[in-house]
């Protein structure tokens, strides 16, 4: 979400969504971004725009990303326009023998064998992370997510939804997890692709720190404690000066773009189809605006949270999804929630979808048959083999082009 006049909070959304690129018939990864691009636009770019949106190629050549085009004033009409983008791409991969594959990790690729980086424009960022890091790993190679970019406007904007943020990043995965499957195996995780992001830049372990910001809620208190650390921890490895000094190299769930006067939230794995993301976004939004709004606790109780009570809950949920269990009442004060310590977050978000007026499909879907990632455990079973994995996630290919939801129901 790039933009010269700063918005205020709420103002604007910058939403991208990430999709793998597999042939139509084996499921297996197709590194053809570049094709793909070339035949949206007619040439062979890392991003173009088309009217209110904008395609543009990932860190690996089997993933597209579809982005809004800037700042979208509201929410509102986004997932109509995304599903028009995911059924061009469909209509334009067809050709080639593929189309695309939600969920945020491929069930079965071998990131040592099939990795492909993009090898054209911005190429040089790509290249330094696999020099220092090694991106032939589930953690770089395998990973589709939702991102959303939250504007402010100054310092006391920044404090108040970063802040707010913090709070919420702990119950993403009770959201919106959708990757228990890596390797071709069940991983016992709902959301295995923040269990590979949390430990995906170990060389460099300041880089994402405990994937829960720092309380911090200033410009130059975040540059002292999370961004300096971190370039002067990455100066030794990158002479060039490729990525030091870059703001995106900040891999906590939430990163601050001071440049661009923007939260960017990073722990949202991608759903089935885009009625779905915009769902999900739309409830995290919704709770992050009623925190900022002081509604249910004032901003000088949420910005005291420490790191360590976020991160074990963070954990748990990336291991149960909705099951896993909030036992910190103070956290739950925060939240403004009547419910007692020790109910899952499934319930939490019941709670707060209705204290915060969410009423849709997605959330009728959630509360009735769990995360996407729950869904899929139901057809797959314990122990799924290659036909069932083919025919479960072909059937997600189906969700995404049709624009449905995936029941679960066999």
């Amino acid at each position: 979400m790039s933009t010269v006049a700063r918005l205020h909070l709420f103002q604007g959304f910058g939403v991208e969504l990430e999709y793998a690129i597999v042939e139509a018939d084996s499921l297996n990864v197709a590194p053809l971004t570049d094709r793909l691009i070339e035949a949206a636009c007619g040439r062979t770019v890392s991003e173009f725009e088309r009217g209110e949106f904008a395609w543009s190629n990932e860190l690996v050549l089997h993933v597209v990303e579809f982005k809004t085009n800037g700042p979208a004033a509201g929410l509102g009409g986004l997932a109509e326009g995304f599903q028009k983008c995911v059924r061009e791409a469909n209509r334009l991969l067809g050709p080639m023998g593929c189309r695309l594959m939600p969920g945020a990790m491929h069930p079965w690729m071998d990131p040592v064998r099939e990795t492909r980086l993009w090898p054209h424009e911005y190429n040089a960022v790509y290249e330094a992370y696999d020099w220092i890091f090694g991106c032939q790993g589930h953690g770089w190679s395998n990973v589709q997510s939702t991102h959303v970019n939250l504007p402010f406007c100054g310092d006391a904007e920044f404090g108040r939804l970063h802040a707010a943020v913090r709070l919420v990043l702990p119950l993403l995965p009770a959201l919106a997890g959708s990757s228990p499957v890596a390797g071709g195996r069940v991983t016992g995780l709902v959301d295995t692709r923040l269990d590979y992001y949390r430990h995906n830049q170990r060389r460099v372990p300041v880089i994402t720190g405990d994937v829960i910001p720092e309380p911090v809620y200033t410009e130059k208190d975040y540059g002292r404690v999370i961004n300096g650390p971190i370039w002067e921890a990455l100066g030794p490895l990158d002479p060039e000066g490729v990525l030091v000094g870059e703001e995106f190299v900040n891999s906590r769930g939430a990163i601050a773009r001071f440049g661009r006067g923007s939260i960017e939230v990073r722990l949202l794995d991608i759903q089935e189809c885009p009625a779905a993301d915009l769902a999900v976004v739309e409830a995290m939004v919704a709770v992050v605006r009623g925190l900022v709004e002081e509604r249910w606790s004032p901003w000088a109780d949420q910005a005291g949270a420490a790191v360590e009570p976020l991160r074990d809950l963070l954990i748990e949920a990336i291991g149960c999804g909705g099951e896993a269990r909030v036992t910190d009442g103070e956290y739950l004060a925060l939240l403004g929630s009547g419910l007692r310590p020790g109910c899952s977050c499934g319930e939490l978000w019941q709670d707060l979808f209705s204290r915060t007026g969410q009423e849709n499909a997605f959330v009728r879907t959630l509360g009735a048959r769990g995360t996407l990632a729950a869904r899929l455990l139901r057809r797959l079973g314990r122990s799924p083999d290659g036909r069932r994995l083919r025919a479960v996630y072909g059937e997600l290919c189906d969700c995404l082009e049709e624009g449905r939801l995936f029941d679960g129901v066999s």
